[in-house]
């Protein structure tokens, strides 16, 4: 199960669709999680054994006094996968200055705006100066953009890219170049899952798949990836966004979730005040599983 589904999930969902979870003997379903369910409430019902999250979805639970929530056992990414996207890019190249003054419809879940506002700070964004709009979801914000809500819009790939093409707007910015890595989606399991022979399997798996997505051609990616996206997004869009990400080094070859990272995450979390506590690495992360 996955909060988001985009290419920037590539080792993930090329887990599935380059079919190395078949070669280890796994048959998956892949789902987004459905509105107004509760994920741990799945996790122990066993509708799900492995969700796509973030380190810092668990830290909501911690700091209301939650534990029995899964464990994170392996990084999908190390660099923000956002995009920032102009609707007028023609002039002088994007300066992050430009957004002040200007509208920008940005995601406003919890982790893309506390890095967005990072990455912000970092580049000498005054944020009082910003008109930050808030669509809802991803596709309601791609609705209200090309209605003509906002000057530039703050989305995942392959999304920025198929605007692109559809000549609605340019790519001007990679958030992920504007912040140091950092443990951004990982892999979640509860514990008694992760000491299983199938966890074993899938980690089989997911090594093949992170080598895959940072070595194989974009093009050969996008094609097996292309099943996974609806008409609306172009083969080209997601081959585009895909080299975005091999060339920005989104995906650790290492699955392990560094704890560098993790406190990276954690500093920024602090920085721009969504938690005012610390959370320990151990409290959260645990090895990947290893082959039996």
């Amino acid at each position: 199960m996955v909060y988001r589904h985009s290419a920037f999930y590539t080792p993930l969902i090329g887990a599935i669709a380059a079919g190395f979870l078949r070669d280890v003997g796994l048959e998956t379903e892949y789902f987004t999680k459905p509105k107004g369910r509760n994920h741990y409430e799945m996790f122990r019902n066993g509708e799900v054994d492995i969700m796509q999250a973030a380190v810092s979805s668990s830290w909501d639970p911690l700091s209301r006094g939650i534990t029995d929530i899964p464990k994170h056992f392996a990084q999908i990414n190390q660099r923000d996968g956002f995009f920032i996207a102009a609707r007028n890019p023609a002039g002088s190249p994007f300066d992050w200055r430009m957004l002040e003054g200007a509208a920008l419809v940005a995601d406003h879940a919890q982790q893309p705006l506390a890095m967005l506002k990072h990455a912000g700070r970092l580049r000498g964004v005054d944020w009082s100066r910003v008109r930050l709009i808030n669509a809802g979801a991803p596709d309601d914000m791609q609705t209200a953009f090309l209605s003509g809500v906002g000057d530039f819009i703050h989305l995942q790939g392959p999304s920025p890219q198929q605007l692109e093409m559809q000549g609605a707007a340019r790519v001007v910015a990679r958030v992920g170049e504007a912040i140091p890595t950092v443990a951004f989606s990982t892999l979640m399991a509860m514990p008694n899952f992760l000491s299983s022979p199938q966890a074993a399997a899938f980690m089989v798996a997911y090594r093949r798949a992170l080598a895959w997505a940072n070595d194989a051609p974009a093009a050969e990616i996008a094609e097996a990836e292309a099943p996974f996206f609806d008409n609306a997004i172009s083969r080209e869009a997601l081959e585009s966004a895909v080299a975005e990400y091999q060339r920005l080094g989104t995906w650790r070859r290492d699955p392990a979730i560094p704890r560098d990272q993790y406190e990276t995450a954690m500093h920024i979390f602090i920085a721009e005040g969504v938690f005012d506590r610390w959370f320990p690495y151990e409290t959260v992360v645990l090895n990947p599983p290893v082959p039996l």
